[in-house]
């Protein structure tokens, strides 16, 4: 009887060991604990509740969303196709991508969208068809997980790399390690050269130009916060806090007609889940097994969207505290008084009507 147990307690002991080190040796991360914010005293709403669906069925995640000059809605979803919504209400399958990391997306004034790709790099999409525009910096790295782009009025291109070790498809794996792995870089088109703005940042995700094009707004997703970055006048080329301790991981950014701005957050860190994230050998067990890793992202489980004015302070916020019908919001894109609401959980964009008694 006694060799038995003795021989059971060896096997679970070898289990025990083989477990452990299989979670810690091959751990896809590296992990620092991740700061958390305090929580947020700014009440809760069930506006997104009362969004209107766009394009309810023909769409397959729509991360982002703009709409042109002329009214033209277009949207990059999941199978490749940047579709387009005109202004009678009718969809169209524009331009097809071999692609399933289609991310921000960008008007430009020559017409056509600017496209981040995070596997490809930067392109320019017209009805002439695709180009690629920068697939490497000038230091020769690759462009592995290019983010949002914004086009300034002398036709610079700003965008972000989220992260330059993980992919779009394991983007939770680099909040689990928080390390600043993120770029900011700049396409020049005159020169066809793509610098290094700044790097070691922490998840870089939307970017915004302000109205004056004095400095650009950029979100570090699991820092909680934006930051500016000068591009004139006597602090160019220097970075300051624009806001910080967001109610929410903040995803994209754009500029609203009054020169404030419209921020997507997201809940990458369920309530009653800090811990994990306070923990490494925690880190390492939920970043080995997939599974675990979808239960502890809170991304799908609720919407959040907030208007910032240029000093930094929320004004506005709207919610869906429950995901019953927006979740994962990504974007928030404001044209003529109504909101356009990108997600990576819907088949639909919501658009959300911003003075209901005007409309």
């Amino acid at each position: 009887m006694i060799p038995c147990v003795s021989a059971c307690s060896g096997f679970l002991l070898a289990c025990l060991l083989a477990f452990t080190f299989q979670i810690f040796y091959f751990s896809p991360i590296s992990p620092d604990l991740l700061e958390l914010p305090p929580a947020s005293a700014l009440p809760t709403n069930k506006h997104l509740q009362e969004v209107t669906k766009l394009g309810e069925g023909f769409l397959d995640r729509p991360e982002d969303v703009v709409v042109d000059r002329d009214g033209i809605l277009y949207t990059a979803v999941r199978d490749g196709w940047i579709k387009r919504m005109h202004k009678n209400g009718s969809w169209e399958n524009w331009k097809k991508i071999d692609s399933d990391g289609l991310l921000g997306i960008a008007t430009s004034k020559e017409g056509g969208l600017i496209v981040c790709d995070a596997e490809k790099g930067l392109l320019k999409v017209s009805e002439d068809g695709v180009v690629v525009l920068a697939t490497h910096t000038n230091g020769g790295s690759k462009i592995r997980f290019a983010d949002e782009v914004i086009e300034s009025s002398d036709g610079s291109l700003y965008f972000s790399v989220a992260s330059t070790k993980f992919g779009f498809h394991d983007w939770f794996l680099d909040v689990l390690e928080a390390k600043p792995h993120g770029q900011l870089l700049k396409y020049d088109p005159s020169l066809n050269e793509t610098s290094i703005l700044l790097e070691g940042l922490c998840f870089p995700n939307g970017v915004a130009l302000s109205r004056e094009e004095d400095y650009l707004v950029f979100c570090e997703s699991w820092k909680y916060r934006c930051q500016k970055y000068w591009l004139r006048g006597a602090d160019k080329g220097k970075t300051e806090i624009f806001i910080d301790n967001l109610p929410g991981s903040p995803d994209n950014i754009y500029l609203a007609p009054d020169g404030s701005f419209w921020i997507a957050l997201l809940q990458v860190v369920p309530n009653g889940l800090e811990f994990v994230h306070r923990s490494k050998p925690s880190k390492h067990l939920v970043a080995s097994f997939p599974k675990l890793a979808n239960l502890v992202n809170g991304a799908r489980r609720k919407a959040t969207v907030v208007n910032v004015a240029a000093d930094g302070k929320i004004t506005r916020r709207f919610d869906d505290p429950v995901g019953k019908v927006m979740s994962f919001v990504t974007t928030a894109f404001e044209f003529e008084d109504h909101l356009y609401l990108g997600s990576l959980n819907t088949n639909f964009i919501g658009k959300l009507p911003l003075n209901p008694t005007n409309s």
